[in-house]
């Protein structure tokens, strides 16, 4: 049982989901939504504030301003409302509306930019604004995207539960956005378990890992300047998804009643393509990281109406063909290609696309 007094201090590290019933593999998902704050940025944000508390660049009268996409923004107006601080989140249009509202509620005031910049983006564009609010108006930014305390959590926290859950894991697969959940999770697995591969999983369109950038729709993982926490170096291999395919994956897991975010529609089609493409052994472990939950993507990822808008006639026919061969060859093969074609048949108008086969060579690849 877990009594708590302060809605921070619930943040459960041993939520998995077994999917081997969805997709046939030993694959599993980490769920980080079970908290106040509805996702993992509760962990980065608690220690990004403590930190500053630590120092002393944060107290009593300061305030905190911050770039968000959306789940950053709301945990940070939940620490911000239970220890007196003002709270600034700077986001953009491609914030759900539902993350706003939210942060709205828990007091913070919510900023949002409409415009981007020419070489960096909307991203670029919430970085000027958080800049010149933190010189106008005073106020501490805590910088997500060069704080070391962002990564920091997750080498404390959610590596270690994913370790002590799975001791004898062979991949992980890490979502890219600030890369503060990826490079905990690097840097704790090749200190003290080298065997674990981490495979970073990033949006196409984003330009973390040198892509080319591009227009991206749903929040949470990729970004438009590269975070400086992050340290290619460390990432074992790189996958790229493209955002239709993300949309099909979360489909697919709300078919079993897994209501979960488009982060993890990402991550999920990135894991199964790569699950794909490489033998692993029957008895191999993977897990992939699960960031939140599906109630703030109910008006974009999960409405038939926004997918159309906003993908048109690209479709999921690729990551169908990707996936048959794993859903069909694995030893407990329980979901089918047929599944994923009703997944498929549920965006009404979306069709099929081409995509280039992946170049082996430098241990890259694109889903």
């Amino acid at each position: 049982m877990a009594v708590i007094s302060s809605p921070e201090q619930y943040v459960p590290e041993d939520v998995f989901v077994d999917l081997r019933h969805v997709v046939g593999g030993n694959l599993f998902l980490k769920c980080e939504g079970f908290n106040f704050s509805g996702s993992i940025k509760l962990k980065s944000a608690l220690a990004m504030i403590d930190a500053a508390e630590l120092t002393g660049e944060l107290g009593p009268g300061r305030g905190v301003v911050e770039s968000s996409s959306g789940n950053m923004g709301v945990a940070l107006s939940l620490i911000c409302a239970v220890r007196g601080y003002r709270f600034a989140c700077v986001t953009d249009i491609r914030c759900t509306r539902t993350s706003r509202d939210i942060m709205r509620a828990l007091g913070a005031e919510v900023h949002i930019v409409t415009e981007p910049t020419p070489e960096g983006g909307l991203l670029g564009a919430r970085l000027n604004l958080v800049r010149a609010l933190q010189q106008r108006e005073g106020l501490v930014w805590l910088n997500q995207y060069a704080n070391d305390s962002n990564w920091l959590a997750h080498y404390r926290t959610t590596a270690p539960g994913v370790a002590r859950a799975f001791p004898s894991l062979d991949v992980l697969f890490v979502g890219a956005g600030t890369t503060g959940t990826l490079m905990g999770c690097t840097r704790f697995f090749h200190e003290h378990r080298p065997e674990t591969r981490v495979v970073a999983i990033d949006t196409v369109g984003s330009v973390n890992f040198g892509g080319a950038p591009g227009p991206r729709h749903i929040p949470g993982l990729g970004t438009s300047v590269k975070p400086q926490i992050l340290d290619v170096s460390l990432v074992d291999e790189i996958v790229h998804v493209d955002e239709a395919d993300a949309v099909a994956a979360s489909r697919l897991l709300v078919r079993h009643g897994f209501l979960l975010g488009g982060s993890t529609g990402t991550v999920l089609a990135g894991a199964l393509g790569w699950l794909a493409r490489n033998e692993l052994p029957d008895d191999a472990l993977a897990v992939a990281i699960s960031p939140d939950l599906g109630e703030r993507y109910v008006d974009t990822v999960y409405n038939d109406q926004w997918v159309r808008d906003t993908y048109g006639a690209r479709g999921v026919a690729a990551l169908v063909r990707r996936l048959s061969p794993l859903l069909q060859e694995r030893p407990h093969p329980v979901a089918s290609p047929d599944e994923f074609l009703d997944v498929r048949a549920d965006l009404v108008g979306v069709s099929g696309r081409s995509l280039a086969p992946p170049d082996p060579g430098d241990g890259r690849s694109r889903l």
